[in-house]
């Protein structure tokens, strides 16, 4: 097993589109703000987010990028991600799976990371740096208990150990923290 059981997601989302109330919480939205203010350029030509639930996240940042693309495993995100930015490209994904093709300079991970095992990291963190060694990755990280076999903090010290580049934590706020990994030049 390298993540959470797929059904445990679809439970997650069997009663709303919206189970951490992205939406509706100021916490959310201001944690929102602060990931699209530390991206490392003003414009990129193409994004990934990784785990984009619902889209609220990608309201944020897909007027900053040329093409936006997310995916995630569950259905009943995706369709709310949809309608929450129609332009953008979204794909279901269980992972570990193969990540879209696109020239991506851009990687969003935000709040997943530890609903994978240590080995579903190192593989996440093998694909983006062979497939995308100058894309920037941003991650955002809960610091509080997951509920899952990773904390916040391991699961993004698995990563950044796998991803090996250089991390800049760009904003620590209670219960989370944004990083930012540059791609090589």
């Amino acid at each position: 097993m390298i993540g959470v059981a797929e059904d445990r997601l679809g439970r997650i989302y069997a009663t709303s589109d919206d189970p951490w109330g992205f939406r509706t919480s100021a916490y959310e939205q201001e944690k929102f703000r602060a990931t699209a203010a530390a991206l490392p350029r003003r414009r990129h030509r193409s994004a990934l987010e990784i785990g984009c639930g619902n889209g609220e996240l990608a309201r944020h940042l897909a007027p900053r990028c040329g093409r936006y693309t997310g995916v995630d495993a569950v259905a009943k995100a995706l369709c709310a991600a949809r309608r929450a930015v129609p332009a953008a490209h979204f794909h279901q994904l269980f992972l570990p799976a193969r990540l879209p093709a696109g020239m991506y300079d851009l990687i969003v991970v935000s709040e997943m990371l530890y609903f994978l095992t240590r080995a579903g990291i190192a593989r996440l963190a093998n694909q983006i740096t062979g497939r995308w060694p100058k894309a920037d990755v941003v991650t955002v990280t809960w610091l509080g208990p997951s509920g899952n076999m990773l904390s916040g903090s391991e699961a993004l010290g698995c990563f950044a150990l796998a991803l090996g580049r250089p991390a800049r934590c760009v904003r620590r706020r209670p219960g989370y923290r944004i990083d930012v990994f540059r791609g090589r030049s």
